[in-house]
């Protein structure tokens, strides 16, 4: 018989820093960047740094400072130029 176990989307190691940094130059949270969130809040094992990370990116939004944008990802700019 199957094993069906839910399947939760894995966050690449370091990704969560880059993530900080990216949304912190350009000023947009992605689709790509708030499923990156995603994982991360659903890994069980959440380092204090990184939930501080999260509650910053959060609050920069909240305040203002990023903007929730509905593009896909930030590389599909990068194309256009």
């Amino acid at each position: 018989m199957p094993n069906f176990t839910k399947s939760y989307p894995q966050l690449l190691p370091g990704a969560l820093s880059d993530l900080f940094a990216h949304v912190s130059v350009t000023g947009e949270l992605t689709l790509a960047d708030r499923y990156g969130l995603m994982a991360a809040l659903l890994e069980e094992p959440l380092l204090a740094e990184e939930r501080a990370s999260i509650d910053r990116l959060l609050r920069a939004t909240r305040a203002g400072r990023a903007q929730v944008v509905n593009k896909l990802s930030a590389l599909a700019d990068a194309d256009e130029y």
